[in-house]
């Protein structure tokens, strides 16, 4: 493994081109400079008329539960069926979202071949009815659910095999196709970046890419590895071309220090692959170089000149599985619906979808379940590159949070707790018509979690809504952090339900907060989520849509993939 150990020199940085968010109707400009934008913040912050008003007691803190994701899941139901039989005793499929999205969409190929299954009238040797029903969940998130144990599918289809071995740790999986539909992975690049790279790495293979990144040459983003498959496979093909393809490497310490020195340079983007894509077509990306699938890069119109894309990995050739012990009916039913899907109607809809991607020999062979998750458990714990990570919450308590969002805060308050590390720097910014500094940054030691969970307890709505001057107090008082630490890596993350009647308007701040690079987070509570979603793509952050019930789930993923 020497050659991957060595120390990489730096030659000439491509990184990031800055590119603004825009919306129709209101277009936003070109990014300050970070001088220029650190004058903007002071000049915004003094006009604000913001106050202090700190915290002055503790409330007791539960004892840790040690952060486990599977342990926040909500309800199954508030993942959505797509096709829903009216048959007893359908069989239930668990699908990944590019394929069992809406009827009409280009994401709906599993929806649609479901769909004319149960319209069929197929009917198993016994003369009964096959039927199933379809639920659209994310493959990681349909992980959680099966590893936890307590709500189960008949049969799961994830983007990749990487699941199912994982799955298999946790219960039977017992295969029904190896293949439903062809995708594979891909890092996409600008072409202008790729050609810099050739001319400096030569060939393109996952490995020259591995140097690029560490060598500073390159900054690119990738997916949660928690939730995208594309993002697991990502993590894995990094760690397998830093241990040169030695499965028995692929966690130890060498390939784990390594691998944090790459992360350095990688910003997290989103959450899933489907984000991702969506900031990308709305023209609010700042990266010229990201992960996605084949199926879906195919599919956004924006990428469809001057980016290339290199495949990667595994292939996600979407396996259809059973979980667990089934009936001999349910078993007949799986395999007559993986039999209707093989019809040349539903292969060639397939293709007409983008699941048809050039031949492609996997890079990277599946580990074990087990070994996968020492995986995960590397990236949760080398994802900040090394570098110490403040955090700042800016709470929304105007009076439109009055009810349910409120508690929903709260709720989300509490989640976030679990999910950040002791040593990470934490503040609090409330906001009504006023911004409010509750909480100064600093360690998120036993003192100041007890702080924090006194702001969570005493959470009281009332007045206008001025989110942009509380976000602006958040930045001010990250940027001030910084200015002491350089070396900090920074996140704002704003809990509202983003309906801003008072103070700064996006506007106002927008140039601002593209120059700073601080991502945004927002998490909306039956909120105007696109004035949400323009603030978090200023800077490639996610915008989360949160509801009381999924709420701890969704804070609980975004703090584990986003520091």
């Amino acid at each position: 493994m020497t050659r991957r150990f060595r120390t990489i020199a730096a030659i000439v940085g491509l990184g990031l081109g800055a590119a603004a968010c825009s919306l129709p109707g209101e277009e936003s400009g070109e990014p300050l400079e970070p001088a220029e934008a650190q004058d903007r913040l002071d000049e915004l912050a003094d006009e604000i008329g913001w106050i202090d008003n700190p915290v002055t007691r503790t409330a007791s803190i539960p004892p840790p539960t040690g952060g486990n994701l599977a342990d926040t899941l909500p309800p199954i139901t508030e993942f959505e069926f797509t096709v829903e039989s009216r048959e007893p005793g359908a069989v239930e499929i668990w699908a990944s979202t590019e394929k069992s999205g809406q009827l009409g969409t280009t994401d709906s190929w599993m929806t649609e071949v479901a769909q004319a299954f149960n319209d069929a009238d197929v009917t198993l040797a016994d003369g009964s009815p096959a039927s199933v029903d379809l639920r659209r969940i994310a493959s990681g998130t349909g992980y959680q659910f099966i590893a936890r144990g307590q709500e189960l599918p008949a049969a799961f289809s994830p983007s990749n095999e990487l699941w199912i071995e994982m799955a298999g740790e946790f219960q039977t999986m017992t295969e029904v196709r190896p293949v439903m539909v062809e995708n594979v992975a891909g890092i996409v690049m600008k072409d202008e970046t790729a050609s810099e790279l050739r001319a400096t790495y030569g060939e393109l293979s996952p490995e020259n890419l591995v140097d690029a990144v560490i060598a500073g040459d390159l900054v690119m983003g990738y997916t949660d590895p928690f939730a995208s498959s594309t993002g697991l496979n990502f993590l894995l093909t990094v760690l397998d071309s830093i241990a040169e393809g030695d499965e028995t490497q692929l966690t130890s310490p060498d390939v784990a220090s390594v691998f944090e020195q790459f992360q350095r340079q990688v910003p997290f983007v989103a959450l899933t692959t489907l984000q991702m894509r969506d900031s990308v077509e709305n023209d609010t990306g700042t990266l010229d170089t990201f992960v996605m699938e084949w199926q879906t890069y195919t599919n956004t119109d924006s990428l469809q000149s001057g980016f290339e894309f290199i495949p990667f990995g595994v292939r996600h050739d979407n396996p259809l599985y059973a979980v667990g012990d089934l009936t001999a009916a349910e078993s007949e039913t799986l395999e007559l619906f993986a039999q209707f899907a093989e019809q040349p109607e539903y292969t060639e809809l397939a293709a007409e979808f983008g699941f048809d991607p050039a031949p492609f020999t996997p890079t990277v062979e599946a580990p074990s379940g087990s070994t996968l998750i020492d995986v995960q458990n590397v990236w949760k714990d080398k994802k900040d590159g090394g570098r110490p990570v403040a955090t700042v919450f800016v709470v929304d308590v105007s009076g439109s949070m009055e009810g349910t969002r409120i508690q929903s805060v709260r709720n989300a308050m509490v989640s976030a707790r679990e999910f950040v590390k002791p040593e990470t720097e934490v503040g609090v910014v409330e906001f009504n018509d006023t911004a409010m500094k509750r909480l100064d940054i600093a360690e998120f030691d036993l003192n100041q979690q007890g702080r924090y969970a006194a702001i969570a307890e005493d959470l009281s709505p009332g007045g206008g809504t001025a989110m942009y001057d509380g976000i602006v107090l958040g930045l001010k008082m990250l940027e001030d952090q910084r200015a002491a630490d350089p070396d900090l890596k920074t996140i704002l993350v704003v809990l509202t339900d983003g309906e801003t009647t008072d103070g700064l308007q996006f506007s106002d701040v927008d140039e601002m907060i593209a120059g700073l690079r601080i991502p945004i987070y927002t998490v909306g509570f039956e909120a105007d989520l696109e004035e949400l979603d323009r603030v978090s793509s200023l800077v490639e952050a996610a915008s989360i849509d949160a509801s009381e019930e999924d709420v701890e789930f969704k804070i609980a993923a975004l703090f584990n993939a986003g520091g």
